[in-house]
C-alpha cells in the first residue's frame, strides 16, 4: 500500500480495517450459493468500451445535445444496443423511450449597474453569464436593489440565516459559491466537521439550492460569484455551460427553481462592483462566515432587458430492463443510470467540425458505455438474477440532472421497490489503481458494499479526495436520493499502480482545466480503458449481490435523504 493512500485511510471514519472489510464482503453475500460469475465480468472489457466511446464521441454524434440530431443519433444508437443485447424495453408502452417534456429557453440579455449615478455595462459572456426561463419574450427590471446575502444560506440545522427576515422582493441577490468554510476552533488551518460538513460539501454549497431559495424567497434575480476554487471548475465551464440554450422540465410558467433571472459575475468584477460601492468584497466574505450576519445593501442597482425565446422541446430517457427471475422480488429494481447527453455541436466557434462538437468522451460516453458493459454482463449469466435490472441512459443531466429528476418524479417502476441506483458518471480512462473513491462516503451502507467489492479486488473504497467540490450532488443518483432511494457513485481512485503518487491528482487537475465541459474532452493517447473495467467490475458485483438478495440498502441514521426513505417503507 502506498503512503499517500496509507495517509487517506486514516482519515475514514469507522474505518475497520481490512479484516472487518472482508467480514463485510460476507454479510453482503448474496441470498442462495454462489454463481460463476467469470464470464459476466469478461464481458466487462477495454475494447468494446472504447468502441462505444469512440462512437459516442464522434463528430457524427455532434455532441449528443438534447432535443437534436445528436440526441436522435444516441437513443438510437442505445436502443439499438439494448434490443441487440436482448434487453426488455422497459416503458409501460413497450418502447425503450421514456419521454421527458421539457422547454428550451435562449436568453439574450443587456445588463447594467448604477452606482453612485455612475452605469456601467456589463460584458456578456466575459464578465457575467445570465438566463431567464420566464415565459415573456421581451421584459425588463430596472434599478433592481443589490444585496450580498453572503453564501445564500437557510441551514436551521445548523442555526444559520443569512437572509434575517429581508423582504426580497424586488431586489437581486449577490451571493458566494459553495458552503460557508467554518474554521475550526480547536485545530487551525482546517473547517469545522460540525458545520456545513466541514471540508465536505452539502447541497446548501451548491448553485441549484442557491437559486432555488433566491426564487422561493421571492428574489427577483440572484447573482453567483465565481470563484475557481470554491466552484471547483474555471468560469469557461460556466459560459460553456450556461450561455447557449438551457432546458428545464416543462411546466405551465417559469421554472419554480429558478428566479426570473439567475446567473454568474466573474471575480473580478464582483470585486470592482463592491469597490465602487464603498464596500470591502473580502471583508464582507469574512464577515459571512459568522451566523449574524445580516445581508448588506449594497447601494448599487441592476437593471435587466431580457428577450427570450423558447419552444417546447421532447428528449428521453433511455430505459431498458432484464426482468428479475424470482416471481417473489421481480417486482424489486436495482437500478443503474448514466447520462447520455452533453452540450451539442456550436458552428460558431469557427475552425473544422472537430473543434465546434463537445465531444464529452469522458463525460459521459465512458458512462454511457459502461452502461451497455455492465447490460452485457449480466446477460452473460446463465439466468437472471432474482430481481430486475433497469438501466436508465438519461438525458440533460448537464442542464441539471433533469433526465433522472423526471424519472424520479414519474418511476417505471414503483420507488419503495427500487432498491437502489447505482450511477456512472465519467469512468477512468486510465490504468488500474489501487482505491477506488466513493462519492457522499458515509450516507449509507452502499459504503459498505462497494468496500467489501473493492477489499475481494486487492483494493480499498476510500471517501472523495475532494468532498469540497460536490461531487455527490453533481451527478444523477442524487435525483434518486432526494427521493429516498440509497444509490452508489464511485470515482476513480488516484493511487495509480506503477505510477508516481501525485499522478492521480495531476491528471484529475488537468481534466478539469484542460477538458471538463470543453471541445477537448475526447479520447486521449494515454486511454487505456482498465480503470474503468476495474470499476465496472466492481459496480456489476454490487449491483449483481444486491439483485440476488432480500436486503434494502439503508441509509446512516443522520442522513438528510432518511426520513423519505422510511415513508415509502416504514417496515425497513
Amino acid at each position: 500500500m502506498s503512503p499517500s493512500l496509507l495517509c487517506r485511510l486514516l482519515k475514514i471514519p469507522g474505518l475497520l480495517g481490512l479484516a472487518a472489510m472482508l467480514t463485510v464482503a460476507s454479510s453482503w453475500a448474496s441470498d442462495g450459493p454462489p454463481a460463476d460469475t467469470s464470464a459476466a465480468l469478461a464481458a466487462i472489457n477495454s475494447e468494446r468500451l472504447l468502441q462505444h466511446i469512440r462512437v459516442l464521441s464522434s463528430d457524427t454524434f455532434e455532441g449528443r445535445l438534447p432535443a437534436t440530431r445528436g440526441e436522435e443519433l444516441t437513443i438510437a444508437y442505445l436502443v439499438r444496443e439494448f434490443r441487440r443485447l436482448g434487453l426488455e424495453p422497459a416503458d409501460r408502452e413497450g418502447s425503450y423511450l421514456q419521454v421527458v417534456p421539457m422547454t428550451a429557453f435562449r436568453s439574450q440579455l443587456d445588463v447594467q449597474f448604477t452606482v453612485r449615478g455612475s452605469r456601467t455595462d456589463l460584458k456578456a459572456p466575459e464578465e457575467y453569464v445570465a438566463w431567464s426561463s420566464e415565459r415573456r419574450r421581451h421584459f425588463q427590471i430596472k434599478d433592481s436593489p443589490l444585496v450580498f446575502v453572503g453564501y445564500g444560506v437557510q441551514a436551521p440545522e445548523y442555526q444559520w440565516d443569512d437572509y434575517k427576515g429581508l423582504d426580497l422582493h424586488g431586489k437581486t441577490l449577490v451571493m458566494l459559491i459553495n458552503d460557508p468554510p467554518i474554521p475550526d476552533p480547536q485545530h487551525p488551518g482546517e473547517l469545522d466537521p460540525t458545520m456545513f460538513g466541514g471540508k465536505a460539501m452539502t447541497y446548501y454549497g451548491r448553485w441549484t439550492y442557491k437559486f432555488e431559495t433566491a426564487a422561493r424567497l421571492g428574489a427577483t434575480a440572484a447573482i453567483i460569484v465565481h470563484e475557481t476554487g470554491p466552484a471547483a471548475y474555471p468560469y469557461s465551464v460556466v459560459i460553456n455551460s450556461w450561455s447557449g440554450e438551457h432546458y428545464v422540465l416543462r411546466n405551465p410558467g417559469r421554472d419554480p427553481d429558478f428566479p426570473s433571472v439567475a446567473g454568474w459575475m466573474t471575480l473580478e468584477r464582483a470585486r470592482e462592483l463592491f469597490a465602487r460601492s464603498g464596500q470591502d468584497f473580502d471583508a464582507l466574505k469574512q464577515r459571512a462566515l459568522s451566523r449574524d450576519f445580516r445581508p448588506v445593501e449594497l447601494g448599487a442597482r441592476i437593471s435587466f432587458d431580457v428577450h427570450n425565446t423558447w419552444r417546447e422541446v421532447v428528449s428521453h430517457n433511455v430505459v431498458a430492463r432484464i426482468p428479475g427471475s424470482d416471481p417473489a422480488r421481480a417486482a424489486e429494481t436495482v437500478v443503474y443510470s448514466a447520462h447520455w447527453d452533453h452540450f451539442g455541436w456550436r458552428p460558431q466557434l469557427g475552425g473544422p467540425k472537430s473543434q465546434q462538437v463537445f465531444h464529452g468522451a469522458q463525460d459521459n460516453a465512458s458512462g454511457s458505455a459502461g452502461l451497455l458493459a455492465l447490460a452485457a454482463a449480466f446477460k452473460q449469466l446463465p439466468q437472471p438474477p432474482a430481481r430486475s435490472v433497469l438501466f436508465i441512459a438519461t438525458t440533460s443531466e448537464e442542464q441539471g440532472l433533469l433526465g433522472a429528476r423526471y424519472y424520479a418524479r414519474h418511476p417505471l417502476f414503483p420507488l419503495r421497490d427500487t432498491v437502489a441506483d447505482l450511477n456512472m458518471d465519467g469512468i477512468n480512462p486510465l490504468g488500474r489503481t489501487h482505491d477506488v473513491e466513493i462519492n457522499g462516503f458515509g450516507k449509507s451502507d452502499m459504503d459498505d458494499r462497494a468496500t467489501a467489492v473493492a477489499a475481494a479486488q486487492g483494493r480499498v473504497a476510500v471517501p472523495d479526495a475532494h468532498p469540497e467540490r460536490g461531487s455527490f450532488f453533481r451527478a444523477d443518483q442524487f435525483e434518486f436520493a432526494r427521493v429516498g432511494v440509497p444509490g452508489l457513485y464511485v470515482s476513480s481512485g488516484l493511487d495509480f499502480i506503477g505510477e508516481p503518487a501525485d499522478y492521480g491528482e495531476i491528471k484529475r487537475n488537468e481534466f478539469i482545466a484542460k477538458r471538463y465541459h470543453q471541445v477537448a474532452d475526447v479520447i486521449q493517447p494515454d486511454w487505456t480503458m482498465d480503470g474503468g473495467v476495474q470499476d465496472l467490475r466492481l459496480l456489476w458485483q454490487v449491483g449483481f449481490e444486491l439483485a440476488n438478495s432480500s436486503a434494502f440498502p439503508q441509509w446512516m441514521p443522520d442522513s438528510e435523504f432518511r426520513a423519505r426513505r422510511e415513508l415509502q417503507r416504514p417496515s425497513h
